[in-house]
């Protein structure tokens, strides 16, 4: 089996670092825990805005609600990024995984991969619709508005079978759904840049997805959107229903038999088609 090459950190530095790029740091480790966790850590020591770290390999990866995220050597782009908005109230914050969202299917695109959202945090890939890339996004408690941006993308084919998470969908790659290229410094590089486009719309309009032109973008991409849902709740509840809209702030509007809500966390599992 061919040994996939290392992500170029110095690709990367050159076409994105400050001054000529958005990005004020950007590093690639060969293993850690979890890019988000040592972020975090940074960011509390003082790092800068728009600080970036890749790793080639994470042995403690994690999701929403603390589920582990698989990301073997070689295999994905692992990332993270901190961002120090400072327009962007804290209420608003969690919207930035959307906007994360819309970078990955951005990436996509322009690779020649089908794929579309899945609410809140994952990019579906292929006619099978199965994951191939997922967010988290954590607020950090530094005395100012700061939060960990990170990204798990599969790459090149999984060698390992992984568990479908909690929507049932099983795992795919930009190489399973013919990627124009497979290089992972050039799809870090895309995704970063797209990333950066996307979140500077969302800053400059303090962190609302409609002011950002966003919103209707990513309507578009959702493929959450009118289809009937379970949505798991924290607490193992489970609420059926139809998802309608999506809000300004990020949140699902769901209709329950004629009585519309927003919902602003849970696990979604797609039921029917949309309609």
């Amino acid at each position: 089996m061919t040994t996939p090459q290392k992500i170029d950190a110095e690709r990367l530095r050159s076409r994105l670092l400050a001054p000529a790029g958005p990005y004020a740091a950007i590093d690639v480790v060969s293993r850690t825990g979890s890019t988000n966790a040592d972020l975090r850590v940074r960011a509390a020591e003082g790092a800068s805005d728009r600080t970036v770290l890749l790793a080639e390999e994470q042995t403690a990866g994690v999701g929403r609600r603390g589920r582990t995220w698989a990301s073997p050597a070689g295999s994905g782009v692992y990332l993270s990024v901190l961002l120090r908005p400072a327009e962007v109230p804290p209420a608003s914050l969690g919207s930035l995984a959307m906007v994360a969202g819309l970078a990955l299917t951005d990436v996509a695109a322009e690779l020649g991969v089908d794929a579309v959202l899945k609410w809140p945090n994952d990019m579906l890939a292929g006619p099978d619709r199965a994951k191939c890339a997922g967010v988290l996004a954590e607020a950090v408690s530094t005395g100012d508005s700061a939060v960990v941006c990170g990204i798990g993308l599969n790459v090149l084919p999984l060698r390992e079978p992984v568990s479908p998470g909690p929507g049932g969908q099983p795992a795919t790659s930009l190489a399973d759904q013919g990627a124009r290229t497979t290089d992972r410094t050039e799809a870090a590089a895309s995704l970063l840049a797209a990333l950066h486009e996307r979140e500077l719309a969302w800053r400059r309009a303090r962190g609302d997805l409609e002011m950002a032109g966003l919103l209707d973008t990513y309507r578009e991409r959702c493929a959450t959107l009118g289809r009937e849902v379970r949505l798991e709740i924290t607490g193992g509840r489970s609420r059926y229903c139809r998802v309608v809209d999506i809000h300004p702030t990020g949140a699902l509007v769901v209709d329950e038999d004629g009585f519309w809500s927003t919902v602003f966390a849970a696990d979604v599992v797609h039921l029917r088609p949309a309609s």
